[in-house]
């Protein structure tokens, strides 16, 4: 499997939160990380995006083909994003569109080395997959990039 965490571009500020626009920087940011993005993932590739405006918006630079789902809306916990990404028994890749602080305890989660209290930062991808040890499950960082990085 992997799990590939995209937390939302830049988005206007304002109430209310979940209905949030990007601005054009964030229109941008989701643009540039989608076309590197597609270059990388495998086919078939599901993506799944919080339900506020922002993360729609961005999920849409990527795919018009993706499922919304309130379990990984702002406040989502790390046990919930990956219950709906059946971490680590999904086939396949699955790309998660949501939020901070969430997907930065996702990614100390996943790899304790990094500390806690990790900020993802706005249209960042942060790129997990894992590799078996006979019976043990490691996640293994693959990527981190970032949208001005490209």
């Amino acid at each position: 499997m992997e799990l590939i965490l995209w937390r939302h571009a830049e988005a206007e500020e304002g109430i209310p939160d979940a209905e949030r626009e990007l601005t054009e920087k964030g229109l941008d940011q989701a643009k540039r990380m989608s076309d590197w993005l597609k270059s990388k993932l495998p086919e078939n590739t599901l993506v799944i995006a919080s339900p506020t405006r922002r993360t729609q918006q961005t999920a849409m630079a990527l795919s018009s083909d993706f499922v919304t789902n309130n379990e990984i809306g702002p406040g989502a916990g790390v046990t919930g994003i990956l219950t709906v990404v059946k971490w680590p028994n999904a086939q396949g890749a699955v790309v998660i569109v949501g939020h901070q602080p969430t997907l930065g305890e996702v990614v100390s989660y996943l790899i304790p080395v990094i500390p806690p209290g990790l900020s993802v930062k706005k249209g960042s991808v942060w790129w997990i997959k894992y590799r078996k040890k006979g019976d043990v499950i490691e996640p293994v960082l693959h990527t981190v990039m970032y949208p001005e990085m490209l």
